[in-house]
């Protein structure tokens, strides 16, 4: 465990009276051979670490973001290759990030108990080959001085001073201000735990050029071409010392400003902005090292017009490394554009953890546990989920309730709602359904319980949940509470979900009593739905609209046979719009789904591509290249242009057009059933996803009376195919996987023959 932790200052500055970020340098003898050095460090906020001149830090934004109330993160390092015998430096900056929160007033995270200026702990052990040991650690031999970086916060930017520079501070030699230099002053350990990070680092994933540069009043508009998360690197030539440039980022310009209106947390001129002032080098780069931003556009201030060219800048696109586990294609190509937009939304909102936007929020907003099947079907997040929720789980209070964002201080306690803290239960459960291990279930299987008696305390007289904030941001509402389907039924069917699928994690990992419970509180959920909010005779849920018969839907309020007669419902209200979606976040969950199962993918299909407003096609018409959060009509009153909120189209696509349905029972993590969705009238959709087990994947195609199949399985999977049949119900056709190789089918049902080949390949460890 880390105890000497040290700073530069108390002090934490402010927007107003910045502190410039501190350096640090501990100088050390290596008089013998080695056998091994690990180093054991701890930066809050974020910070960047150099042995001897070399920057060898995981990742960008080390470390972890945290409440270092709760838990502390400390990364380890292998310092062997670096070390060297006779004079060693370890050298670092720290950066404000999170831990001394200055732009996040709103959320009074500023307030929080555990906001403090910046500070490091380290401890490196020194094997000898003779068997001896060494230990160094930070303390008042680490020296300290103020680097050129005057300003840094995760949400305004940076402003940094080359002139202020000291050339080979983190270097063997001293640098040639040594003398003023000064010994760093202790500060207090952090009261979280220290615990090392299972969660993917954040790298810089890709480096893009601006697709036009176009003079502009004050400057030169750049345009990547694509909404993202990141920074840029500025690369400028012949400049004069002292030059001021300003590179502002933003999401939209509006043909005569660069809006960042929505941003709205800090003030629009200083929000997403860096200031570089120059040495007068022939050359200078530079790059933010504790912030990121989420843009397309950079307005240019202070360049000359000979250095407004192609090199000046150049994006470098940041994220979670999240590996590639799926993908899914189709004939058409508005849909193939969202999935594109979807997946980069969900990777430009993947930073340690899920956020809500990258350029206005930042923070881990709870509903991505609604959006965890789409990320799992295409990345690999299980990981971090698993990081995150650690987090989620110290910031449970003694009462069950859960915050809304994690990490946080003490704001947003409760504020979500059944549908936020769903992630409690859906990340553990999602991560069984995909990858077959109960591991992280068994982790938070206190947490999810103590979930579960917060619920059953929270039903009112009518045994029914009412509380949070509904269905958030309805299609063309600029109230965002502004919803018709009532709080107390998408409360009620989410927490019908939420303790179905805790029952089957209980049930899983044998825990009969813990199951009894959350299955007891489930059907006394579902009948109180029942009975208080669906009309028996036109199987109608109260509110009247799609976001509550899609939920009734969905979330198995409803008696198999009961549910034609609802679906009915759902297309009545679809058509009363003139075939548009009238929803919010959480009917948007659940209405394309609910069609897909129903028969009705060309519906949904309708729906979402359509290019007039309001649809996911009609975004595309105006430009857009990343999910936004609003279904506006007036493009000012979009919030925010990349997130993820309404990015549930994307596993829909794999479930129910390409059908590619893993695990679809969450029984057998060896179970396949691929459903092609025909009845979509695309001409052919194709999925593939990789198991623990091996790849699995489907291409179908269809034109007239034929239908073609490409089916890839892992060997020893229970691998069956489902087709619709014309009248109604499923026809199921086994798929033999005991041997590798290929085989075809040749089958012919209700007048359509099909062509299956199937392609078996060898289990993979």
């Amino acid at each position: 465990m880390l105890n000497h932790f040290i700073c530069a200052g108390l002090d934490r500055g402010t927007l107003e009276a910045p502190i410039p970020a501190p350096l640090f340098r501990r100088e050390f003898s290596v008089c013998r051979p080695l056998s091994g050095a690990l180093l054991r460090f701890c930066g809050l906020g974020f910070y960047r670490l150099y042995i001897n001149g070399t920057d060898i830090t995981k990742g960008e934004l080390a470390p972890y973001i945290s409440n270092t109330d709760d838990c502390v993160y400390v990364d380890e390092y292998d310092l062997l290759p670096y070390l060297r015998e006779g004079e060693n430096v370890l050298g670092a900056i720290l950066g404000n990030g999170m831990q001394n929160a200055l732009g996040a007033p709103i959320w009074e995270l500023d307030k929080a108990a555990f906001q403090s200026a910046p500070r490091l702990a380290f401890e490196l052990t020194l094997s000898y080959a003779d068997g001896t040991r060494e230990t160094i650690s930070a303390g008042p031999e680490v020296r300290t001085h103020p680097s050129a970086l005057l300003f840094n916060d995760l949400w305004c930017g940076e402003r940094y001073d080359a002139r202020l520079e000291t050339p080979g501070w983190n270097a063997v030699e001293r640098p040639e201000n040594d003398a003023q230099w000064t010994a760093a002053v202790h500060a207090a350990a952090p009261r979280g735990d220290q615990r090392v990070s299972r969660a993917v680092p954040i790298e810089v994933a890709q480096r893009r050029s601006p697709v036009q540069i176009t003079p502009v009043e004050g400057g030169y508009l750049y345009d990547f071409g694509l909404n993202d998360a990141g920074v840029c690197e500025l690369c400028i030539r012949n400049a004069l010392p002292g030059q001021k440039i300003r590179l502002t980022h933003g999401e939209y310009w509006t043909g005569e400003k660069l809006n960042n209106s929505k941003i709205l947390f800090v003030p629009e001129e200083i929000g997403q902005v860096d200031e570089y002032i120059c040495k007068g080098a022939a050359e200078e780069v530079w790059r933010p090292r504790f912030s990121y931003y989420g843009f397309q556009y950079v307005l240019v201030e202070g360049v000359r017009e000979e250095q407004a060219d192609a090199s000046l800048l150049t994006f470098l696109v940041m994220h979670a490394a999240l590996e590639e586990r799926g993908q899914f294609r189709c004939s058409d190509e508005t849909l193939n554009r969202l999935q594109e937009m979807t997946r980069r939304s969900a990777l430009a909102n993947f930073f340690f953890y899920p956020t809500d936007c990258p350029q206005r929020e930042k923070h881990g907003w709870t509903d991505a546990g609604q959006l965890s099947e789409l990320t799992m079907l295409n990345f690999a997040p299980e990981d971090s989920y698993r990081e995150w929720l650690e987090n989620i789980r110290r910031a449970q209070d003694r009462s069950g309730m859960l915050p809304s964002v994690v990490p946080m201080g003490d704001w947003g306690m409760g504020l979500g709602g059944p549908y936020w803290d769903a992630a409690c239960v859906y990340l553990p459960w999602m991560i069984w359904k995909y990858r077959g291990t109960l591991d992280c279930f068994r982790e938070n299987a206190g947490m999810i319980l103590r979930y579960l008696r917060f619920l059953d305390q929270r039903r009112d007289e009518r045994g029914l949940i009412q509380m949070g904030i509904g269905d958030w941001a309805p299609v063309c509402r600029l109230e965002p509470r502004d919803f018709k389907s009532p709080i107390e039924l998408t409360d009620t069917a989410t927490a019908c979900v939420i303790c179905r699928r805790a029952g089957d994690l209980f049930e899983a990992d044998g825990r009969a009593d813990e199951e009894a419970y959350a299955r007891e509180l489930c059907a006394a959920l579902r009948a109180a739905a029942r009975e208080h909010l669906l009309d028996r005779e036109t199987m109608t849920a109260a509110g009247r609209c799609q976001t509550s018969q899609a939920c009734f839907l969905s979330c198995g309020l409803l008696e198999p046979e009961e549910e034609p007669r609802a679906a009915a419902v759902l297309r009545e209200l679809i058509e009363e719009n003139g075939g548009f979606m009238d929803v919010g976040c959480i009917g948007g969950r659940a209405i394309f789904h609910t069609l897909s199962r129903f028969g009705d993918s060309a519906l949904a299909i309708r729906m979402i591509t359509r290019p007039e407003f309001p649809s996911y096609g009609n975004w595309i018409e105006r430009g857009a290249t990343t999910l936004w959060e609003n279904f506006f009509e007036n493009e000012l009153d979009i919030c925010s242009r990349n997130h993820l909120m309404w990015g549930s189209i994307s596993d829909w696509m794999f479930l129910w057009l390409a059908g590619l349905q893993i695990n679809p029972t969450a029984k057998n993590i060896r179970e396949i059933c691929f459903r092609p969705g025909f009845s979509s009238k695309l001409s052919y959709a194709e999925a593939w996803h990789r198991m623990p087990y091996g790849k699995t994947a489907i291409r179908w195609e269809q034109q007239a009376q034929e239908r073609k199949l490409e089916l890839e399985i892992p060997q020893n999977t229970e691998a069956w195919l489902a087709l619709d049949r014309a009248g109604g119900g499923l026809r199921r056709l086994e798929l033999r996987t005991q041997e590798t190789g290929s085989y075809r089918l040749l089958e012919e049902w209700d007048a359509i023959r099909y062509d299956i080949r199937v392609t078996v390949c060898p289990e993979e460890a």
